[in-house]
C-alpha cells in the first residue's frame, strides 16, 4: 500500500513535469510563429495541459480499466473549471472575451451532452462515437484557424527557447508522460482495490485532480502575469481537448464502457459549464466572490462522491 502510494505520487509528478517542458517547447515553438495568445491558450497550452489525461486515459483503456479512461476525463473537466478556475479567479479576476463566452463555452456544453448521449446509446465510447468526435475535434480547428486570422492579439515571448531545445523539450516530455501515466494507472488502480474503492471514484478524484496540476500551475501563473486570455483559453481548450480528442483517440484505440453512473457525473461536468457561462455573459468577467462558489460547489461533489 505505501509502496503504491509513493509511486503514484512518482507517476503524478512525472506527468505535471513532463507536461511541463512539453508545454515549453511547445509554446515556443508557437510563439516563434507569433501566434496569438488565445490561440496559443486553446491550442498548444491546452494540449499540452491535457497531456497527462491522454497519457492515463489510453493507457487505461488499453488494460480494460473503464472507470479510470472515463473518470479521468470527465473529472478533469470538472476540477478544471470549478477548482482551477476557481482559485484561479480568486488569485485575480478573470477577464472573458467575448467569442469565449459567445461560441467556446456553449461548445464545451454540447460536446459535453455529446458525449453522455453516446454513452447512453451504446452504452460505450466506440469506434464509432470516437469517430463523431475526432470529427467535432476537427470543426473546432476550423473555427480557430478563422479567428486566428482575424485576431490581433498578438503573444510576444521576448526569449525564446533555441530548436534544439524545444525538440529535447517535447521529446522529453512526452517521454515522462508516457512512463508517468503507467506508474498513475497501476498504483492508483492497486490503492482502489486494497481500498475497496471503484475505478470510478479513483478516476474523478485522485487521477483527475493529479492530472489536473498542470492545468493549474499554468493559470494560477497566468493569473500572477495578468495574462486572463491564457488562463482561461487554457481551460476552456483542456476540456474541449480532453473530450474531443483524449476520448476521441482513447476510443478508436480501444471502445470504453461508459457505465450509468457517469450520468450524474456528467451531469455535473455540464452544469459547471452552464454556470461558468451565467456569471460571465454579461460581466464579461469571472469574479473572486465566484470563484469562491466554485470552490465550495468542487468540495460539495467531492465530498458526494466520498459518501456515496
Amino acid at each position: 500500500m505505501l509502496l503504491s502510494i509513493i509511486l503514484l505520487i512518482i507517476g503524478l509528478t512525472l506527468l505535471s513535469k513532463g507536461a511541463d517542458f512539453f508545454i515549453d517547447g511547445a509554446s515556443n515553438l508557437a510563439l516563434k510563429f507569433k501566434i496569438p495568445a488565445i490561440i496559443v491558450g486553446l491550442t498548444v497550452v491546452a494540449m499540452g495541459t491535457s497531456a497527462p489525461e491522454a497519457s492515463v486515459s489510453i493507457a487505461s483503456a488499453l488494460k480494460g480499466i473503464n472507470g479510470v479512461a472515463i473518470g479521468n476525463i470527465i473529472g478533469s473537466n470538472i476540477a478544471n473549471i470549478f477548482l482551477i478556475l476557481g482559485v484561479t479567479s480568486i488569485i485575480c479576476a478573470l477577464n472573458i472575451q467575448k467569442n469565449t463566452i459567445k461560441y467556446e463555452i456553449p461548445f464545451v456544453g454540447f460536446i459535453t451532452i455529446l458525449l453522455c448521449a453516446l454513452g447512453s446509446f451504446f452504452g460505450e465510447v466506440n469506434r464509432l462515437g470516437a469517430i463523431v468526435l475526432l470529427f467535432f475535434f476537427a470543426l473546432f480547428f476550423v473555427y480557430l484557424f478563422k479567428i486566428s486570422k482575424e485576431s490581433n492579439n498578438f503573444a510576444v515571448e521576448e526569449k525564446t527557447l533555441s530548436l534544439f531545445k524545444i525538440v529535447l523539450f517535447v521529446l522529453g516530455g512526452l517521454a515522462a508522460l508516457v512512463y508517468g501515466s503507467n506508474l498513475t494507472v497501476n498504483s492508483a488502480v492497486d490503492i482502489a482495490q486494497r481500498l475497496h474503492v471503484s475505478d470510478r471514484i479513483i478516476g474523478l478524484t485522485i487521477i483527475a485532480i493529479g492530472t489536473s496540476l498542470p492545468e493549474l500551475i499554468t493559470c494560477v501563473v497566468a493569473a500572477l502575469k495578468k495574462q486572463s486570455d491564457l488562463a482561461v483559453g487554457n481551460i476552456i481548450g483542456s476540456n474541449i481537448f480532453n473530450i474531443l480528442f483524449v476520448l476521441g483517440i482513447t476510443g478508436v484505440i480501444e471502445p470504453i464502457e461508459f457505465s450509468a453512473d457517469f450520468f450524474f457525473d456528467g451531469f455535473i461536468a455540464l452544469f459547471t459549464v452552464i454556470l461558468l457561462f451565467v456569471y460571465t455573459a454579461k460581466s464579461k468577467v469571472l469574479a473572486k466572490w465566484q470563484g469562491v462558489t466554485f470552490l465550495l460547489l468542487y468540495f460539495g461533489y467531492i465530498a458526494s462522491l466520498i459518501y456515496k
